[in-house]
């Protein structure tokens, strides 16, 4: 690995030296994997994050129409700004270790194009935002939250699968923004008197159907 370098490089992780062994083994498992299951694994990868937008979407307006939970609704309403905290966070992580992709590193074949040079690998923040938003949903809403669970992992696997990612770095892009996410999404509950403040306003239809 390449030693990092500039004031901004405080930690220098040897991700081979981890579980580099882990990461081929995965990486030749997908090349020998059947072209379809790799082309759903890599369109997983590239586009699945959307999903987890169209939850949060779900998430605020089945917590609109309940008027009885504006907690619920303050919720909702913040899982953008609780995911978009938890990519700042991993990307601040990202630019102090600055850890070089595996497939630079290691020379391996992998599904997915390696990155340019000086775009780091720990940690992942596709986990991080999937794991962000999963715990979010899970918060406001369990039914969408059972299904962003699992669908965070699988985005944490795919990203290691198509040999962007050591599974270090996806371990903790998971931990990262679940961990991020738990206490913001509970702090926003705070924000019920908000909601039932907006429902008298124009911006009412935000909180509550008309």
């Amino acid at each position: 690995m390449m030693a990092p370098s500039g004031p901004a490089a405080v930690i220098a992780l040897d991700g081979p030296s981890v579980d580099g062994p882990l990461y081929t083994r995965i990486t030749a498992l997908a090349g020998r994997a059947p072209g379809w299951l790799d082309a759903l694994v890599s369109g997983w990868s590239t586009y699945g994050l959307a999903l987890f937008g169209l939850l949060m979407a779900a998430a605020w307006w089945r917590a609109r129409s309940r008027a009885d939970l504006p907690g619920r609704t303050a919720m909702a309403l913040a899982a953008p700004a609780v995911v978009v905290t938890a990519f700042l966070a991993d990307s601040l992580l990202k630019s102090l270790i600055r850890e070089q992709r595996p497939c630079r590193t290691l020379h391996t074949l992998t599904l997915e194009a390696c990155p340019p040079p000086g775009d780091w690998s720990f940690p992942s923040n596709h986990a991080a935002i999937a794991a962000a938003a999963a715990t979010a949903l899970w918060l406001t809403d369990r039914r969408l939250g059972a299904l962003a669970a699992p669908a965070a992992l699988l985005m944490a696997f795919s990203r290691v699968w198509v040999g962007a990612h050591y599974p270090h770095d996806v371990v903790l892009g998971v931990l990262v923004g679940a961990a991020i996410a738990w206490p913001l999404t509970l702090l926003a509950r705070r924000g019920a008197p908000v909601v039932e403040r907006l429902r008298g306003t124009p911006l009412g239809p935000l909180v509550a159907p008309r």
